[in-house]
């Protein structure tokens, strides 16, 4: 345990710790922020002693990332949130920008201390420890994960940063420098098992005894993280941050049982009903969307941030040790289909399907007929079988019931050959809207169900 007088410290107690830095943060924002002074006083909120403590604090509205990317200006790229002078930030890091203008995340050097030490905490949780070799493989460049890599030197592991772009570069790294972890998404620990069976490469007797994945919901699913632990040999824990919060926020510990919030003292956990904004306890067994406040934040802090990921909580005590509410992330808010009224996400049908290995590769593609969120059953669902397997109309519908029994939604399951579906060294695509060309999946093996 990296922190023990932190990860140890009872709930309780770190609520109170954390009332405390949230009153501060509260003024902080009203002295600094024209964007939380306004959004807060439209409410009716007009000081940090109006606006209350953490037990109050879902009576205060939520903050959208729309909502931030409005006020930016080419004057102001970073938006009217930051709070920080110029001349306070030392960092600052962008979104991908995938679906237009990058965000800006600026960083003061008290706050990119504070990412790396939460990082630091996820990661270490998982059992790496000083002196262990540990491959990465993200291509972290001007995005927040490049933080998250400095917390691995807070470890002190001997980092090996390789990247995306050459498996052929990275199998050879496995046997050369022999590295004891490997950090990467869930994806590409999946076509890893593949491209090193194509080559011949004994994944699963190589050096590496853990896995750390991150960036993608799919490392907690237990088909999906029984499929690489066969693979690679090794345990497979899992990583998660957001990128306007920090990386790195939950690291999994060697349980295996859901992710520690490895930055807590520095934000704040709330869970909301995606629907209707309503607060959530965070008792056992609880699902809903995170939803995140920054507590000691200085550059650009956010208060009740959604995040638009779907999680269920866990707050059984843990045997390693560390307190507090634990969480599995389910899917994207943002990437659910609504099916008749039924919430479905993608990642639960990979999970579902999963379950017919080894029957199945593992690799799904959802494809609704029509854009937007709200789909008319059945919902086109395309398999890939495993290799070597032919196509069987009685696979194909036994995977529809189990789709029934267990989300309650009306699939029409195609089954495709394996080697159909895209690959990806980062995160995979597992929705695809509008029906692709005949071409792009056409193959004589192919079945259908009913």
């Amino acid at each position: 345990m990296l922190d023990p007088k932190v990860e140890i410290r009872s709930w309780e107690a770190q609520l109170a710790v954390d009332d405390a830095s949230y009153r501060l943060q509260l003024a902080y924002l009203f002295e600094r922020s024209a964007f939380y002074r306004e959004k807060l006083a439209a409410t009716g909120v007009d000081s940090a002693d109006d606006a209350g403590g953490l037990v109050e604090i879902a009576e205060l509205p939520l903050t959208e990332k729309q909502e931030l990317k409005a006020t930016a200006t080419d004057e102001n790229p970073i938006g009217s949130h930051q709070c920080a002078a110029p001349s306070e930030i030392v960092r600052i890091y962008s979104t991908s920008g995938t679906t237009g203008t990058p965000s800006y995340i600026p960083l003061t050097a008290d706050d990119l201390e504070n990412w790396i030490t939460g990082s630091a905490r996820s990661y270490a949780a998982s059992g790496v420890a000083a002196g262990q070799r540990l491959l990465s493989t993200y291509n972290a460049g001007p995005f927040v994960a490049g933080a998250a890599l400095d917390g691995l030197e807070r470890i002190g592991v001997c980092h090996i940063p390789v990247g995306t772009g050459s498996s052929e570069r990275l199998l050879l790294a496995l046997e050369l420098l022999q590295p004891e972890a490997v950090v990467l998404t869930p994806s590409y620990a999946a076509t890893l098992v593949e491209t090193a069976a194509d080559r011949g490469f004994d994944l699963a007797g190589s050096s590496v005894e853990r896995l750390l994945v991150a960036g993608e919901p799919g490392g907690g699913e237990p088909a999906f993280r029984s499929k690489l632990e066969d693979g690679w040999g090794a345990r497979v824990t899992e990583a998660m941050g957001i990128g306007d919060i920090g990386p790195s926020l939950w690291g999994e510990c060697e349980e295996q049982d859901g992710m520690h919030l490895g930055a807590r003292g520095f934000v704040h956990v709330e869970l909301i009903e995606p629907e209707t904004g309503h607060a959530v306890e965070l008792d056992e067994g609880a699902t809903g969307e995170l939803v995140l406040t920054h507590l000691q934040h200085r550059a650009a802090p956010l208060l009740r941030f959604r995040t638009r990921d779907h999680v269920r909580v866990r707050t059984s005590p843990c045997p390693c040790g560390r307190t507090g509410p634990r969480v599995r992330c389910l899917g994207r808010t943002d990437d659910m289909l609504i099916v008749r009224g039924v919430n479905v996400f993608p990642s639960a049908v990979r999970e579902v399907v999963g379950g017919f290995s080894p029957d199945v590769s593992g690799n799904v593609l959802l494809e609704p007929g029509s854009p937007g969120v709200k789909q008319e059953p059945p919902l086109p669902v395309l398999v890939e079988l495993a290799n070597g397997t032919r196509a069987d109309d009685s696979l194909a519908a036994a995977i529809r019931q189990k789709l029934r029994d267990v989300l309650v939604v009306q699939a029409q399951v195609e089954l495709v050959p394996f080697g159909t579906l895209h690959r990806s060294d980062y995160k995979s695509k597992l929705v695809e809207f509008g029906a692709r060309p005949e071409s792009a999946h056409a193959d004589s093996g192919r079945a259908k169900d009913p």
